[in-house]
């Protein structure tokens, strides 16, 4: 038996974008799924016992779920082909052979091409829907209106949280501040002892973007006075040539107040100050064309490139056409592919780009004694992601299929609209806030084991990529993907569902990340390697 699915990959042309899209249309009882036709592997749906017969091919040991098995015996050095494209060279496998990391040498060659013209833009819808969201003072719309306390350094960041956390149980509630949606705080583990450098311009951009963030209608700004990261020098940010901060703002410093228990006070007056102003913003349409979608994974699995991200890709791509704007990340899991990331570029200077992003990680990634084969974690290996190709092969589909407009470093905003790639870690605590610091107003995060992680100012919708996990995590993750490997629904299905779910985020309605208060927020610090 073989649950087959095809993928729309067009020809290697310089206007033409190669793309791994798979259409799954078989039921999940079947044993396994033939993802490419090129493929020389299969991927077990379910854990699939030795001795078993699988398209008259003996399964010679126990297959895990997830894992790859091989249809015919491949030699010592042949390629080993998933999704159309070589995710490693063998070692020597049988036929029905589990694959394993001993089996799979991670040799990928890459062929960096590229393209000679431009491509062509993406084919544009004439009608705009829209969702009912924030008109910020400097033009922007957001989807949230929160009150941010935002502290400039780890110094200040204990304050920060306890007047968020206080000023929601004292202070705030839906009832009396209808347009309100919470008091919030970023704290973090930096500031003060820092190196100058492109380390402090990462922190301070990062916390400057944060305070302007058109999610975010009022701030409470801290330091605790002696730092190097502080209140004027945020203000250098903030009120600099490229950010139009026009806001409600009130700032506190810890020493100059007198310590920590008048800065609490300080803060709770200030919030209540805040409030009657941050709640006279209402809600008013505004075109999709204005969302910025920041696209994730994590916690991922075999699946996940199969099922939800392309999914997700789907769903991007629709947001494209409607003249909105995706900004991806997570360089690392480029790595592999950054071959097809380039083959979709706009021109010969962003595929240059791309591959730049990427040499630029491997070299960082070397000076602190790191390699970007490092990046799966013990949990992607056991769910079958053996080594960073077969994952940025996988992950790169979350992204969509249309034209890459350029790159730009973390928590810098793109230059345009259409898909934008942002430099920075896989590590989620650190490269979904640059995502947010770069505009993203929502967030949409794939996982295949099963991810909880939220953000202090913008929603962010889980997706899985198996009915297993989503009905597991029932209370965390919003939406199924695994419907596609159950063949009751394809990719274009759940993608329009996601990008439905999308607009209704946008105008409201709250995920489950938001009603457990996930607020997670780090910023990523060159110094130390995050892959």
């Amino acid at each position: 038996m073989d649950l087959r699915s095809t993928f729309t990959q067009p020809p290697r042309q310089p206007s033409t974008p190669l793309c791994i899209i798979p259409h799954v249309s078989s039921p999940l009882h079947l044993y396994a799924l033939h993802v490419h036709p090129a493929d020389n592997v299969a991927v077990a749906l379910r854990p699939i016992p030795a001795n078993t017969l699988y398209n008259n091919l003996p399964i010679t040991e126990h297959i895990p779920r997830g894992h790859r098995f091989a249809l015919r015996p491949l030699a010592p050095g042949e390629l080993v082909l998933q999704y159309g494209q070589p995710i490693g060279t063998s070692a020597g496998i049988a036929a029905g052979q589990w694959i394993t990391q001993d089996l799979l040498r991670n040799e990928v060659p890459l062929t960096r091409t590229l393209p000679t013209q431009e491509a062509p833009a993406p084919d544009y819808e004439t009608t705009i829907p829209t969702f009912q969201g924030f008109r910020r003072a400097d033009g922007r719309a957001g989807t949230r209106n929160y009150i941010l306390i935002l502290p400039t350094s780890m110094c200040s960041s204990h304050e920060a949280a306890q007047i968020s956390m206080m000023a929601e149980f004292m202070l705030y509630s839906r009832d009396k501040y209808p347009n309100v949606d919470g008091v919030v705080a970023t704290p973090h583990n930096k500031g003060c002892g820092c190196q100058n450098g492109s380390n402090l311009d990462v922190l301070m951009r990062t916390l400057a973007a944060y305070a302007a963030h058109p999610n975010v209608g009022g701030v409470v700004l801290m330091d605790l006075g002696c730092e190097k990261t502080n209140l004027t020098f945020l203000d250098s940010y903030l009120y600099g040539a490229s950010i139009d901060f026009q806001k409600p703002v009130a700032r506190i410093g810890i020493q100059a107040v007198g310590g920590t228990a008048n800065a609490i006070q300080r803060g709770l007056k200030a919030v209540e100050d805040l409030l009657p102003q941050v709640n006279a913003t209402a809600r008013t349409p505004i075109p999709i064309s204005e969302l910025i979608l920041g696209v994730k994974c994590g916690a991922s699995d075999s699946f996940s490139g199969i099922s939800a991200n392309p999914a997700l890709g789907h769903a991007a791509d629709l947001l494209v056409r409607h003249r909105g704007t995706v900004i991806a990340t997570e360089t690392p899991e480029f790595c592999g592919a950054e071959h097809i990331l380039a083959s979709r570029a706009k021109d010969a200077k962003v595929a240059a780009d791309i591959y730049a992003m990427v040499d630029w990680y491997k070299d960082f990634a070397a000076r602190a004694g790191a390699t970007l084969n490092e990046n799966p974690s013990a949990g992607n290996v056991r769910a079958g992601l053996l080594n960073i190709t077969i994952k940025s092969l996988g992950a790169i589909a979350k992204a969509g299929t249309t034209r890459i407009e350029g790159t730009m470093d973390y928590a810098q905003p793109p230059a345009g609209k259409g898909v934008w790639l942002m430099q920075g870690p896989g590590y989620d605590q650190e490269s979904t806030p640059g995502l947010i610091a770069s505009g993203a107003q929502v967030v949409v995060f794939t996982t295949g084991m099963g991810s909880t992680i939220g953000n202090a100012i913008a929603p962010v919708i889980k997706l899985a990529s198996n009915s297993d996990v989503f009905h597991k995590l029932a209370t965390d993750i919003n939406l199924n993907a695994g419907t596609i490997l159950e063949g009751t629904e394809t990719i274009p299905q759940v993608g329009r569902r996601v990008f439905d779910s999308i607009l209704q985020v946008a105008g409201g309605e709250q995920v489950f990340a938001e009603q457990h208060k996930h607020r997670e927020f780090q910023i990523w610090g060159e110094t130390a390697v995050s892959l």
